[in-house]
């Protein structure tokens, strides 16, 4: 894709004249209940809730689900239904507050069991008496969670105005998106709220049946064995990509693919092929950590040891890229941050009052943003286990920003659901391992201390996308900035302290390495990925040339003027992700195809195209809703649990041989009942 015209100083003025023009839903001048007690109560409940089961789902499935709309649903549904008046930037704040929950326990589960792995090994003893005892306490997990949930916070807030103002055309942010319209819907009521929530009632319907009860499979894949060795065409069919693959739009599923096309039907087909000419004897070891041969891998190995190294690559170099096409704006909206800061103390310094800006458009004072980043770096050195010198600890810091901006970005091309966080949280901890042992850092109390310093990182980089999308939500409602940036500290603390306690749990019960005690132990597949890589980056081990080469592949498509971002998400994500994105942008294409009816009302499109917005939205939104529900009973019933993981593949859905065709026909039903829908006339469009 070409550089944007607001690059330029010509472009700059447009983009500026088409913010100015933007009206949110609640204008700058009006002054309504915004925080108040009952929302941040039920925000901070819901916190914990999504926080809890989400810390679940990604140790023993690898993965989360977003927060965002859920808690929107269910601000809407609680504060209604208990109280008379109710206003839309109330049940904002909700939603800010409630699905911090979800980032943080990301960024806890991704890492902190590392440091429990690592405990179940002799060889890594010494760590006792690095941290002063076995395991990380549960007041040093609360103190990780705050200070990464800390930076994350305050390294959004002067970036507020680039990503979610002056690229508001460009970044769709669906999650932030989708919540505005759902707390909008709810307010007006009419056909905009029978759009939402018929979404939400099909969305959880299909969700319910497929997920929760798993009447057909999820995820289907065909191994391309006789024609493609290697190869792989996968789906994931889910409403809520569907209705994701809507809100972006074709372009970004078309580079989301292409990336996909190119990682799984391109390179692993070719490494196959040449692993097929390796002598039989000869063991030519992976680039990741394994030892299964080449010629011997299926495509999911092809892809954890090759594929997935690429696409980190990629998304380093296409994040860094974006991070220089934005670095202008930043520049400029530092400089003006400082000048505020020197005025507040020059005596004939021109002073901002808070009156001179528009309610909408009021940041937390920058000076509160600097003191606080300050001390959460002097806080690094006295943390048990860390023993860094302060070149690094700033390096770190510096860096942890620099991820921010790259995560925030991604967040907004393609959503938080699809977001590359232990891609994003694995190139934090290559960094951090980095800087650390360029001064001096070895052994195990190089591990540590990088792990230290990557949790806290990788916390700041999970959060950004969470608070990137809810100040987008916040922008568009009219929301006043400088409360919902307040109000993430109270999303913030208190799933902080249950987080600590919600690991030890966990471990007692399940375990995260096999023993005696625990047989069959929660998998938590990225901690075990970055307990691994910092071993190997200590050891000199990193498979350097897969992550080299899925940078160059990144920079060979900006050549192309395409936005190399979205191309390397999708080849680091599964083709399984991509391709029901996908087939939601088609619809998108779709819609807005020209024709006849289009050609004579010019106003039909954005009709059909507005009510597609509102239903993608219930969808994603009621899809969510029942994921976390499933969470909860997996995590609180045993029994539950054995059925859920019996009845989930392609075979074993209580459709048995036929859930595929069921699956895939359902999901083509969905698309068709879609498409009918935008363009059917509501009542009162009659």
């Amino acid at each position: 894709m070409a550089e944007p015209a607001h690059s330029s100083q010509s472009g700059s003025s447009q983009s500026e004249s088409k913010i100015e023009q933007f009206q949110p839903y609640i204008s700058a001048d009006k002054n309504i209940a915004e925080v108040t007690m009952k929302a941040l109560v039920l925000g901070a409940i819901l916190s914990v809730v999504f926080g809890v089961a989400n810390a679940y789902l990604a140790l023993k499935y690898g993965m989360t689900v977003s927060a965002s709309i859920p808690a929107a649903v269910m601000s809407m549904a609680i504060l209604r239904t208990l109280f008379k008046n109710v206003t839309v930037l109330e049940n904002n704040i909700v939603q800010t507050v409630g699905s911090a929950g979800e980032s943080l326990a990301a960024g806890i589960t991704f890492t902190i069991p590392a440091f429990f792995i690592w405990a179940a090994q002799p060889k890594f003893a010494a760590m006792k008496d690095i941290l002063g005892s076995e395991l990380p306490s549960w007041w040093l997990i609360f103190l990780l969670s705050m200070l990464g949930g800390t930076l994350g916070i305050l390294f959004m807030i002067p970036l507020r105005r680039y990503l979610v103002e002056k690229e508001h055309k460009t970044l769709a942010f669906p999650e932030g998106t989708a919540c505005s319209e759902i707390i909008i819907a709810g307010e007006e009521g009419g056909s905009k709220a029978k759009s939402v929530f018929l979404g939400m009632g099909i969305g959880a319907l299909y969700k319910l049946l497929m997920n929760g009860v798993r009447v057909w499979p999820e995820s289907l894949e065909m191994h391309l064995k006789k024609f493609l060795k290697g190869g792989v065409l996968s789906i994931e069919a889910t409403p809520a990509l569907f209705g994701i693959g809507y809100i972006l739009g074709p372009r970004v599923a078309g580079f989301m693919l292409s990336g996909a096309v190119l990682g799984y039907l391109g390179i692993a087909p070719l490494l196959s092929f040449v692993g097929g000419f390796i002598p039989e004897g000869v063991f030519i070891p992976p680039a990741g950590p394994g030892d299964t041969p080449l010629g011997m891998m299926t495509s999911d190995e092809l892809r954890t040891f090759y594929i997935r190294y690429l696409g980190i690559g990629g998304v380093s170099v296409g994040g860094f890229i974006a991070l220089l096409r934005a670095a202008p704006t930043i520049v400029h909206s530092f400089r003006e941050a400082f000048g505020q800061v020197f005025a507040r103390f020059s005596p004939n310094g021109n002073k901002v009052n808070d009156a001179d800006v528009p309610r909408t458009d009021r940041d937390l004072p920058f000076v509160w943003v600097l003191g606080g980043v300050l001390l959460v770096v002097v806080a690094l050195f006295f943390l048990p286990g860390i023993d860094i010198t302060i070149s690094a600890g700033v390096a770190a810091t510096v860096f942890g920003f620099l991820f921010v901006v790259v995560a925030a970005r991604i967040v907004g091309e393609i959503g938080s659901t699809n977001s590359p966080v232990s891609g994003m949280t694995i190139a934090t901890l290559l960094v951090t391992a980095f800087i650390l042992m360029a001064t001096g850092a070895t052994g195990v109390a190089g591990m540590v201390a990088t792990l230290m310093v990557g949790t806290v990182v990788c916390i700041a980089v999970c959060m950004s996308g969470d608070i990137a999308q809810d100040l987008k939500t916040g922008y568009l409602l009219g929301a006043t900035p400088r409360k919902q940036q307040l109000t993430e500290f109270v999303g913030l603390i208190f799933p902080a302290l249950a987080m600590g306690v919600t690991i030890y749990i966990l471990d007692d019960a399940f375990g995260f390495v096999a023993s005696a005690e625990h047989p069959n132990p929660l998998a938590a597949p990225q901690a075990n990925a970055m307990a691994t890589i910092v071993q190997a980056a200590f050891g000199d081990g990193l498979p350097w040339a897969p992550i080299l080469a899925g940078g160059m592949m990144a920079l060979a498509v900006e050549l192309l003027g395409i936005r190399s971002l979205p191309f390397a998400i999708g080849m680091y994500l599964p083709l399984s992700l991509s391709t029901p994105i996908f087939a939601g942008g088609i619809l998108h294409w779709m819609i807005h195809r020209p024709s006849k009816a289009t050609k004579s009302d010019k106003t039909l499109v954005k009709k059909w195209h507005q009510k597609g917005i509102l239903f993608s939205s219930g969808v994603v939104a009621g899809d969510a809703l029942i994921g976390v529900a499933v969470a909860a009973l997996v995590a609180g019933s045993t029994t539950y649990q054995g059925y859920f993981d019996s009845h989930g593949g392609a075979e074993t859905s209580l459709v048995g041989e036929y859930g595929p065709a069921v699956s895939l026909s359902i999901f083509v039903a969905l698309a068709l009942y879609s498409y009918r829908y935008f363009k059917s006339k509501s009542k009162d469009e009659v």
